[in-house]
């Protein structure tokens, strides 16, 4: 854990289960719906011919194990990855004629559970009133054209200083040079930024790495997958997203006449 007493000049934030409400979703469903876009078939109708459907969920299930390959590769070595590497890894045909309709209807499986936090738009006001900056970094295969629509969506992109995503990077978290990209982004040295997620190896581990205090929301049922082992306390624990404000303040006020 960091001791650094340093003002706190910008707060970063990750995205899913942090800004987004944690949601248990169907995964092997998203790309079931990619896969029958891309055969022409409907979504759900009993009427399918079986070999249709077969070939299709063959499909599906290619592309989620390319996913869950990019994933653990992400945990274990820290390499990002991208939507499009990851339909390239599973032998999908990018010029395929109905490839940009799956994609939207990709899209569109996750549009409900894309939905920001309504918190997140008084917190973020709440720190920029207070001279504080804020950003976001995301371990995320999406691009950052695709998150932006979003926050513009929920009305909260006029708030956001500096974003930056695995997907434009080499790496993910809790890789160093993550967070020492969305420091650079937002111009502020580590150790006067604040992270703020719901994972303990990724966004508590990660940022404390290279200076950053870490504070830990732990809404999230974190598939035991997904979890690695690893020993890391939060510099303090956010019952709702709107007490990062207050614990920021607090770190602040403890801050004046100690160490600038």
């Amino acid at each position: 854990m960091t001791t650094s007493r340093r003002p706190v000049e910008a707060v970063v934030f990750d995205w899913g289960g942090t800004l987004t409400p944690w949601h248990e979703v169907d995964l092997p469903q998203q790309w079931r719906v990619f896969a029958r876009t891309v055969h022409g078939l409907p979504v759900e109708d009993p009427e399918m011919p079986v070999d249709d459907i077969a070939e299709a969920d063959s499909l599906a299930m290619r592309i989620l194990e390319a996913e869950e390959r990019a994933w653990r590769r992400g945990r274990e070595t820290h390499e990002s990855a991208t939507i499009a590497a990851i339909l390239d890894d599973a032998g999908v045909d990018p010029e395929h004629d109905r490839h940009h309709l799956a994609l939207a209807a990709y899209r569109r499986f996750w549009e409900p559970h894309t939905h920001t936090d309504a918190q997140v738009r008084p917190l973020w006001e709440s720190l920029r009133r207070k001279g504080i900056r804020v950003g976001v970094l995301s371990n995320t295969i999406w691009t950052r054209d695709y998150h932006r629509e979003v926050f513009a969506r929920d009305g909260v992109l006029d708030l956001l200083d500096a974003d930056v995503y695995s997907s434009e990077l080499h790496v993910v978290k809790p890789h160093p040079d993550a967070f020492r990209a969305v420091c650079r982004a937002l111009d502020v040295e580590p150790e006067r930024a604040v992270y703020v997620g719901d994972r303990l190896f990724e966004d508590v581990h990660g940022p404390h790495q290279v200076g950053m205090r870490a504070i830990l929301v732990p809404h999230s049922d974190i598939p035991a997958g997904q979890r690695m082992p690893v020993d890391a306390r939060p510099d303090a624990v956010a019952d709702e997203l709107l007490d990062v404000a207050g614990i920021v303040a607090l770190w602040n006020h403890q801050g004046v006449g100690g160490e600038a």
